[in-house]
């Protein structure tokens, strides 16, 4: 916890320390930022008892987007919750109302094995308690004011939360994936996420650039946790994504374009992790990083499909 009363917790989605969901305690009131799958909630529960809160004190569940790695688990959570509404992106809101279509598209791309494996049960939430947080959209815990942008380009249902109280920004996959295994001297490293099905880079660098406006002190990010010095992170965002457009429209066209696209983005990570003095190998940065890059690559493919209809 820093001295804002917010917590970070490990929500154990694949490995430790991937993905974050977030505690903010204001005078006996809490929001929980994201939430993980429906196997997190036993330990968002216990960090809540944990900050001296039972479930009744929880008046929100804020979902970044409604990607099952930040809102899978939020029907389960919300039943533990009595008081809490949930706001979500007006382009989410009816994935959380009625999952059917988000579970139908996850288990066509993973299988019902790994759905249940990974995912667990996605519960609907009840509508009555669904908030639309619109561009702009403010919201009280008591009395601490959080703000919702949208924030679109890794998907265009996401936004972020401004926290005001502590400059700092809830930036679900918009700034990117810090993970602390690659950390150097130089601070955080950080790579774009350009997950499958939506990622639009011009718009997702206009979205680095609207929160950068604020001047925050701390990203709080999904993948995973605090980092600072946002100015030079969002620098070697807008590179990367740059570079990944790049490496995009070298590998079109190729009949194993996929395989070009995941080398080729290896290749970058590696080289910028070696610039920054990480001090695991190029084995160990491979495997930190080799879900994303699969992910990245994926999601790429997707935009030049798309971006040629």
């Amino acid at each position: 916890m820093n001295d804002h009363g917010i917590h970070t917790i490990d929500t154990a989605f694949h490995r430790d320390r991937f993905d974050a969901a977030y505690l903010i305690v204001e005078n006996g009131r809490g929001a929980f930022v994201d939430c993980g799958t429906s196997y997190s909630v036993p330990r968002l529960l216990a960090a809540l008892a944990a900050a001296g809160l039972s479930p009744a004190a929880v008046d929100w569940l804020l979902v970044t987007h409604v990607h099952l790695d930040h809102a899978g688990g939020a029907g389960a959570l919300m039943a533990q919750l009595p008081n809490a509404r949930l706001a979500v992106h007006p382009r989410g809101a009816q994935h959380m109302i009625d999952p059917a279509r988000l579970i139908a598209g996850a288990t066509a791309v993973y299988g019902e094995d790994e759905m249940s494996r990974s995912y667990g049960e996605i519960l609907p939430v009840p509508e009555s308690r669904v908030v639309i947080a619109e561009d702009g959209h403010g919201l009280s815990l008591a009395g601490r004011e959080l703000l919702c942008i949208d924030t679109p380009g890794h998907a265009r249902h996401h936004y972020c939360v401004w926290d005001a109280r502590s400059r700092s920004w809830f930036t679900g996959d918009t700034f990117g994936l810090s993970y602390r295994e690659l950390d150097s001297a130089r601070g955080a490293f950080v790579i774009p996420t350009s997950s499958p099905v939506q990622f639009e880079p011009e718009a997702l660098k206009a979205s680095i650039a609207r929160m950068l406006a604020y001047a925050p002190q701390k990203m709080h990010l999904t993948h995973y946790g605090a980092v600072g010095n946002a100015d030079k992170l969002a620098l070697d965002l807008c590179e990367q994504i740059d570079a990944m457009v790049a490496i995009a429209r070298n590998c079109d066209g190729l009949a194993d374009r996929h395989r070009c696209l995941v080398a080729a983005l290896a290749a970058l990570y590696l080289e910028r992790a070696r610039a920054h003095g990480c001090a695991l190998d190029d084995a160990g940065v491979q495997r930190v990083l080799e879900m994303d890059i699969e992910l990245n690559a994926q999601g790429l493919a997707c935009w030049l499909d798309r971006d040629r209809r």
